[in-house]
C-alpha cells in the first residue's frame, strides 16, 4: 500500500509538476502585485499632493461630465481607491479602464486591465494567458484541476509520513546531514507543517472557477446556507434629468460606516445607480445598497455582515487567497506559503531523480 501511494505521489508531481509551478511562482508575484506595479508606474496610480486640490474628491455627477469629455462609452462602474493619493478606477463599456484623479477629475492613463502588470500575472496565474477572440479561457480548468492535484498530493503526502516509523521524529531536521537527506528531511517537514494552509488556498483558488460545488461543501462545513444579494426590479426609465448626486448619497447613507468600493452606474440593461459597501466587520465589500436615480430615491439595501456564517466563510475566500487579511506580516507569510509548492516539486523529482540514478548504477553493478 505504502509503494503504491508513493507511486501515485510521484505520477501525480510528473503530471501536474508545471502547473503547479506556474500557480506558485505567479501566486508569489500576486501577493505584493498591486506593490509591485506601484513600484513600476507610480505617475499611473498615484497622485501627487501638489495635484490634491481639496480635501475631498469631485460629486459624482462632476466625475461622470470629466468622463464624458474623453470617451463617449457608457460608464459600468467607478472603483474608489483605499488610499487619498491614488486614482479611482474607471471601467467602461467595452473594458477600458480609465486611471482618474477623483479630485480634479483629470485622466492619469486608459488601458485594458489585462495590459497591466497585476492583471497579466492574474492571467497567467488564472488560465496561463491564453484567452481567445470570443474572450473563452480554455485552460482555466486546466488550472483549476492542477489546484485540486496540489491538494491530492498534500494529502497523500501527509498518508505516507503518517505510515512511516515514528513520524514525530521524521520532522526533526538535522542541518549537519548530507545534502540529499538534508533535502529529504526539508522535504516532508515543510509538506507536513504547509499541508493545512496549503490545502484551504488551494480550495479558495478553485473556489473562483467550480463555484457550485465549492459552496456544497462550504454549505456543509457550515451547516448553513450562502445569501445572495437581490437588487431591486428596474425602475422605469423618464424623461428627466439624472439626480446622480442624490442618490448616491441616498444609497451611502443606507449603511451607517459602510466605505464605499464601486459605484455602478445606470445603463441600458439596469437603470438603477448601485454602491458595493464593505461594511468595518466584512473582510472585503460584499454590502449593497440601490437608489433610483431619477428621484435620488433609497430603494434597498443589503447588509453582508448580518449574513449566514456560510456566506461570511464563501466571502473570505478572496481576501483568504490573497493572503490580505489582518497585517502585513500575513502577507509575508503567504508570499512564503506561496513558493513552497514550487519547492515541494523540484525537491521531490530531484529525489526521485537520485534514487533513480542510484538504482540503475546498482543495476549495472549486478549484471
Amino acid at each position: 500500500m505504502k509503494t503504491w501511494f508513493r507511486r501515485c505521489h510521484l505520477a501525480l508531481a510528473l503530471i501536474s509538476g508545471l502547473f503547479i509551478l506556474s500557480l506558485s511562482i505567479s501566486g508569489a508575484l500576486l501577493v505584493f502585485g498591486k506593490e509591485i506595479q506601484l513600484w513600476l508606474q507610480p505617475n499611473n496610480w498615484l497622485i501627487s499632493s501638489a495635484k490634491i486640490h481639496s480635501q475631498q474628491p469631485l460629486a459624482l455627477s462632476e466625475l461622470v461630465a470629466k468622463i464624458a469629455l474623453v470617451s463617449e462609452q457608457p460608464i459600468h462602474f467607478i472603483e474608489r481607491a483605499q488610499s487619498a493619493n491614488m486614482v479611482w478606477l474607471v471601467r467602461l463599456g467595452n473594458g477600458d479602464h480609465l486611471n482618474i484623479n477623483p479630485y480634479n477629475g483629470d485622466i492619469v492613463a486608459q488601458h485594458q486591465f489585462y495590459d497591466t502588470f497585476y492583471g497579466l500575472v492574474m492571467s497567467w496565474h488564472r488560465w496561463l494567458l491564453l484567452k481567445d477572440q470570443n474572450n473563452n479561457k480554455p485552460l482555466q480548468a486546466l488550472m483549476a484541476c492542477a489546484s485540486l492535484l496540489l491538494m491530492i498530493e498534500l494529502v497523500i503526502g501527509c498518508a505516507l509520513w503518517l505510515k512511516a516509523k515514528k513520524p514525530l521524529k521524521r520532522l526533526k531536521i538535522k542541518w549537519r546531514s548530507k545534502a540529499k537527506a538534508l533535502l529529504y528531511q526539508l522535504h516532508t517537514s515543510i509538506g507536513v507543517f504547509c499541508c493545512v494552509p496549503l490545502l484551504l488556498i488551494a480550495f479558495s483558488g478553485m473556489a473562483f472557477y467550480w463555484q457550485p460545488a465549492t459552496q456544497q461543501v462550504v454549505e456543509w462545513l457550515t451547516m448553513s446556507k450562502i445569501q445572495r444579494a437581490i437588487a431591486p426590479a428596474p425602475v422605469s426609465t423618464r424623461q428627466q434629468p439624472l439626480q446622480l448626486d442624490l442618490a448616491y448619497d441616498a444609497a451611502k447613507s443606507a449603511l451607517i460606516n459602510a466605505e464605499v468600493y464601486r459605484i455602478y452606474l445606470p445603463n441600458t440593461t439596469n437603470n438603477l445607480l448601485a454602491l458595493r459597501l464593505k461594511m468595518p466587520s466584512e473582510s472585503h465589500a460584499y454590502s449593497w445598497s440601490w437608489a433610483d436615480p431619477y428621484t435620488g430615491r433609497l430603494l434597498k439595501s443589503y447588509d453582508a455582515s448580518k449574513s449566514s456564517l456560510a456566506t461570511k466563510v464563501w466571502h473570505f475566500k478572496y481576501k483568504f487567497h490573497i493572503g490580505d487579511f489582518f497585517a502585513w506580516p500575513v502577507k509575508l507569510l503567504w508570499l512564503l506559503l506561496s513558493l513552497m509548492p514550487s519547492f515541494l516539486v523540484l525537491s521531490g523529482l530531484y529525489l526521485y531523480m537520485k534514487r533513480w540514478q542510484k538504482r540503475r548504477i546498482a543495476r549495472k553493478h549486478s549484471g
